[in-house]
């Protein structure tokens, strides 16, 4: 049976090296930019043709979607300080939910099924939230390491205590994508390959390979909506300092 991790694998379609830089375009690199253009054609279709008072299927999708996300939004940043955060938001959820999709297409690539990828989205949020809060508090923003009602004798106790709580916030947040996905895509990889190995056998394999396919399709948009709304949550906290 062939290896159920070569979904995974990164291959250069265009070498490209300049000097000690390898800038190849790879499959990883290609299905990046198909979710980007994707993600873009949403909003960039509907405004071409002008929006009108009865939408259009287009057009109505974009309007759920992100009346979805601002009540996300307002709900865990608030509405006044919510509002300039809703464009970022819209594009981390629709860009994310693009590539889980893209990864469904036979023969295509996943990109959160690499934890570099979900990794470097989880440090970029973790740094913008420390970049938040210190440009909206100063340095009280610090007093984030320390719970309301502490005692004072614990207070040495609990700021380490807060730090690693503070710093495994990105590790889980890129750990939870890249694990769902690549469970997901691995589990169906073996079915196929069950499927293929056996025609007497074959069809008991492939019957679950498309309930699992229903279900990863779910997880696509389920894990997009944790990863966006856990952001939320993180912003929302140093903001208001919860």
């Amino acid at each position: 049976m062939e290896n159920p991790l070569h979904h995974f694998e990164v291959h250069n379609i265009i070498p490209i090296h300049i000097g000690g830089l390898d800038l190849s375009i790879s499959n990883a690199v290609i299905a990046m930019w198909v979710g980007l253009a994707l993600v873009g054609s949403m909003f960039v279709l509907p405004s071409k043709r002008g929006l009108s008072l009865v939408p259009g299927k287009l057009q109505s999708v974009l309007e759920i979607a992100m009346e979805f996300i601002r009540n996300m939004v307002y709900e865990f940043i608030g509405e006044e300080e919510g509002k300039k955060y809703i464009p970022f938001i819209a594009s981390l959820f629709l860009f994310i939910l693009a590539c889980n999709l893209i990864g469904m297409v036979p023969g295509s690539y996943t990109i959160t099924c690499q934890i570099v990828v979900t990794g470097v989205f989880a440090i970029g949020i973790f740094i913008m939230t420390l970049v938040i809060g210190f440009s909206k508090h100063g340095l009280h923003f610090l007093g984030i390491l320390i719970p309301p009602g502490i005692p004072k004798v614990l207070i040495p106790l609990m700021i380490p205590i807060e730090i690693i709580s503070m710093i495994a916030r990105p590790v889980s947040l890129s750990v939870r994508l890249f694990a769902n996905m690549t469970a997901g895509h691995t589990i169906l990889a073996v079915l196929f390959g069950l499927a293929g190995a056996s025609l007497m056998i074959g069809w008991l394999p492939f019957g679950f390979t498309i309930a699992i396919n229903g279900l990863e399709i779910a997880i696509a948009f389920i894990q997009a909506y944790i990863f966006t709304i856990l952001t939320c949550v993180y912003i929302g906290d140093v903001i208001h300092l919860h």
